[in-house]
């Protein structure tokens, strides 16, 4: 059988930049996926979601790894090329694999590469230590959204996939690197599995977009992985829902996450933490 090229028409009207995500804080909230191909990202696309995210967390729902650990710039360099393919208005983060951007000279280099396989927008994941390469980064031209909260590449450090800042000195320094990440010249701000009251404290404190994932439901955007939107993840994270078993196709759980997402049905109060 020939191969059938994505159809990525359809959908969003305009091509989505780091501008119009800027534009709809407080007025609108915005919905991100995390996803690997060219049919799903044609799929997000049609369904209007704004942003697409190739996370390394497909070391786990792809390549079958248990972290984020060993993925390389060679597979993600792979699939944010495939989903570029797939996509061409949703704006487009991939991310930088585990020390990969370990000094800001290395960042760069590594940054630039996944520009160059289609990406809009490069994540990083870290607080203050990252100030002086978001800087660099975002001096010559590349957009960064800066992850906070749990960071899946320091699992082992934080031993296991663990909710941040549920004591006051972590909350303090998560809400100190918001300031700074964002003074840095941060474009986008991701949170990951904190309390909900930290999480909206986090979003008033900001500058700039923060997306949620495990953060609340009062971040300017959420995130969830695709494999959770379709009920693939064998034990889904408290934070997750599965649409597809409300729905019944992929399009329409796509569409339902995001008409949840932008009425602020989803996160429910069962998909936080306190």
């Amino acid at each position: 059988m020939p191969y059938v090229q994505a159809d990525n028409s359809g959908g969003l009207e305009k091509k989505v930049t780091v501008q119009t995500l800027h534009a709809m804080r407080g007025r609108e909230k915005f919905v991100m996926v995390s996803l690997y191909d060219a049919p799903m990202a044609a799929m997000a696309q049609k369904c209007s979601v704004e942003v697409v995210l190739i996370g390394d967390s497909l070391g786990m729902t792809v390549l079958g790894y248990d972290s984020v650990i060993p993925v390389t710039m060679e597979q993600m360099i792979y699939h944010v090329e495939a989903v570029a393919r797939g996509n061409n208005k949703s704006l487009i983060i991939g991310d930088l694999p585990f020390m990969t951007y370990a000094t800001p000279e290395q960042a760069l280099t590594n940054a630039t590469r996944i520009m160059q396989a289609g990406a809009h927008m490069v994540k990083l994941e870290g607080g203050v230590w990252l100030a002086d390469t978001i800087r660099i980064l975002t001096d010559r031209g590349i957009p960064v959204c800066a992850h906070i909260g749990l960071t899946p590449q320091s699992v082992h450090k934080f031993g296991g996939f663990r909710v941040q800042g549920r004591d006051q000195a972590r909350a303090d320094t998560l809400l100190n690197d918001t300031e700074l990440l964002s003074d840095s010249g941060a474009d986008l701000l991701l949170v990951e599995c904190v309390p909900a009251e930290l999480g909206k404290a986090i979003t008033a404190a900001s500058r700039i977009p923060v997306v949620g994932i495990g953060a609340g439901a009062d971040t300017d955007a959420q995130v969830l992985v695709i494999n959770d939107i379709l009920g693939l993840t064998p034990q889904p994270p408290k934070f997750s829902k599965n649409f597809l078993e409300q729905t019944g196709n992929i399009p329409a759980a796509l569409k339902q996450y995001r008409d949840d997402v932008k009425a602020g049905a989803f996160p429910a109060v069962e998909h936080q933490f306190q």
